[in-house]
């Protein structure tokens, strides 16, 4: 089952790792546990939502903000909504109930001030959201609760089909009595830290992606073979097949293999097979879009190289709309003043101005040629080819003395840099000759 769509999806982390009430210890771990989650969940290429779907709710003890924050992800998820709650788990009332622990919690009466998790399960029924998981990594009798967040006697099947809600998925870490929540030496949780591992390693032989059930099974074997308290999960109408992450295992693995075949593309296009190149670049560009996301360095080599192409086969206008997307994704991925997103600026602007898009291309170049005088110093060669680029794209819009200008720069900085028989300094006389001459290239 493909990954959720971030954009329809949402996802609410709850967690709280200080308290006010003294019979409530400290958890330490939970804070970084949040955040390490936080951050894996919202990963740009392997993560599951942009941040801005993702709402952290860390040692909030206001309930009613708490709640309203829940409520929202909950009204505008449409694909997956994921609620994950990691702290003390309390039990009061009668009936034993269920109470997750905020930081203005108090554990001898947490009905006022804890989110009851019948209102959590009725939130997240309610939603239109297609698909829908529950974690939660706390004790649930709260009956000895001290620094290990110990709960009571192992939680049955009959607890966690309590929990369930239809067409929901239910994770649970079911502590034992005297367990640690976060044994020594760890960062996390003992539930939440495997899961964190889980989903940054990655599973060696696994699938593209990782279903929530997977997680489960591996999960429970790995705390099985750590004599761990092991977790218990619950699913309904299918939910056991929600992809919860991109395997990174199995991205890692096919990588090289998808370098090595865009390279070999790139080579085809270098020997002037322009055609076969960029049939054998949608191959592996499609592959590489499902296997590593869109914004992987592999994949944006592979979407540059393949705009390239399509503008040397005849139709820059392609091209060019192909290359608009890319500048911004260069500068997430490796920063703005990196060489390829230079580059990649560079090949919007040529692939523009052939298209007939000249003014356009010429703004471009203009911030370009500053920003690479600025990283790259004014005589290197990138910015030089820049000026030429500029030079030639001025003079086709009529600007013939600013052209010039630039031409006769180039050509000094040229003589000095790489001689004067140099291929590139020779293209630039001729270019300035044929401009002198009022027969301006077309």
């Amino acid at each position: 089952m493909p990954l959720p769509d971030p954009r329809r999806s949402r996802i609410v982390l709850i967690g709280a790792s200080e308290y006010t009430d003294p019979a409530l210890p400290k958890l330490e771990a939970v804070e970084r546990t949040v955040n390490d989650l936080a951050a894996l969940f919202t990963d740009e290429v392997h993560g599951l939502v942009p941040a801005e779907h993702c709402t952290v709710l860390l040692n909030d003890g206001n309930l009613s903000r708490v709640g309203r924050r829940l409520r929202e992800a909950a009204r505008e998820a449409t694909d997956l909504l994921l609620v994950y709650f990691t702290g003390h788990g309390l039990v009061a009332g009668r009936r034993h109930d269920l109470y997750l622990a905020l930081t203005d919690s108090e554990y001898e009466d947490p009905e006022f001030n804890s989110i009851e998790y019948d209102k959590l399960r009725g939130t997240v029924l309610g939603s239109r959201a297609t698909s829908k998981i529950i974690v939660l990594d706390c004790c649930f009798s709260g009956r000895a609760v001290t620094d290990t967040m110990a709960g009571g006697p192992e939680v049955g099947r009959e607890t966690i089909n309590q929990l369930g809600v239809a067409g929901t998925y239910v994770l649970t870490s079911a502590q034992h009595d005297q367990v640690a929540l976060s044994p020594p030496g760890e960062d996390h949780t003992a539930f939440s830290g495997r899961l964190i591992r889980l989903l940054r390693d990655g599973v060696v032989g696994g699938p593209r992606e990782i279903t929530i059930e997977e997680v489960y099974q591996r999960l429970h074997d790995m705390m099985r073979a750590e004599n761990l308290p092991l977790p218990r999960n619950r699913g309904t109408e299918n939910a056991d097949r929600v992809a919860l992450a991109l395997n990174r295992s199995y991205a890692d693995a096919l990588a090289p293999e998808l370098r090595r075949r865009r390279q070999e593309a790139e080579q085809l296009a270098l020997e002037g097979d322009w055609a076969l190149a960029a049939e054998h670049l949608r191959a592996v560009l499609a592959e590489q879009t499902a296997a590593l996301g869109e914004e992987h360095e592999e994949t944006l080599f592979c979407r540059r190289a393949l705009a390239h192409c399509v503008g040397a086969l005849g139709d820059p206008a392609e091209g060019a709309r192909l290359l608009r997307p890319l500048p911004e994704a260069y500068a997430r991925v490796f920063g703005r003043d990196h060489e390829e997103t230079l580059h990649t600026r560079q090949f919007l602007a040529v692939n523009l101005g052939e298209s007939g898009h000249r003014a356009e291309a010429v703004a471009l170049l203009r911030v370009l040629l500053a920003d690479r005088s600025h990283v790259l110093g004014g005589e290197h060669e990138d910015t030089l080819r820049t000026r030429h680029i500029l030079a030639r794209n001025l003079a086709l819009t009529g600007a013939h003395e600013e052209a010039v200008a630039l031409l006769r720069q180039l050509i000094g900085e040229r003589d000095r840099t790489l001689g004067l028989n140099h291929p590139h300094t020779v293209r630039a006389r001729r270019d300035l000759a044929e401009l002198k001459g009022d027969a301006p290239r077309v």
